[in-house]
């Protein structure tokens, strides 16, 4: 089991378990109806943000094959997004990983900052063999945090759901171990 509850620093962001302090932050950017477009969820609201703090609040461990870790993602003491990382499968060391940012944080390299770290955490303290993240064909912003952090596109699902009411495609991205660690970010 693996717990994380201590603050992670990196050269700008403090990521860390989310508090009840943080529900006006994350209701900023929540509710956008430019950061829920590519999510499976409508913006939020009050009921909607309250709702899913209470359970990021509790996701704060690693312990067995489908948990979930979501850290906030603070800069300038204000959480301008989050990251996740779901222990997807034992057997096969498998994770997967995701994030959502305000989108008056981007373009700064906030994202990959704090994505790097859910892959650290993943390959180095967890013992992951494969991490893999997913986007929307149309988000580009996505697209192009895991190609810098060093992920390869293995797949282009074309028109593959319904998604909002129209077809969607979506992409895959994955790195391996071996690739982390011959990376620039493995510690």
């Amino acid at each position: 089991m693996a717990d994380f509850v201590d603050p992670i620093k990196t050269e700008r962001l403090v990521l860390r378990p989310f508090t009840a302090a943080d529900e006006a932050d994350l209701l900023e950017f929540e509710s956008l109806p430019e950061v829920a477009r590519y999510l499976f969820n409508e913006p939020f609201d009050e009921e909607d943000n309250a709702r899913a703090l209470a359970k990021r609040r509790k996701q704060t461990s690693l312990a067995r094959e489908g948990d979930t870790l979501v850290h906030a993602v603070e800069y300038d003491g204000k959480v301008i997004g989050w990251v996740q990382l779901v222990w997807v499968s034992v057997t096969h060391r498998q994770g997967e990983f995701g994030y959502v940012f305000h989108p008056g944080y981007g373009g700064k390299g906030f994202a990959t900052e704090a994505a790097v770290e859910m892959l650290r955490i993943g390959f180095e303290r967890l013992g992951l063999h494969r991490i893999y993240g997913r986007c929307d064909v149309r988000n580009e912003a996505s697209a192009r945090v895991m190609e810098r952090i060093g992920m390869r596109r293995e797949a282009h699902f074309v028109e593959a759901e319904i998604f909002k009411g129209e077809w969607g495609g979506e992409l895959h991205y994955a790195m391996l171990d071996r690739e982390w660690r011959a990376s620039k970010w493995a510690s």
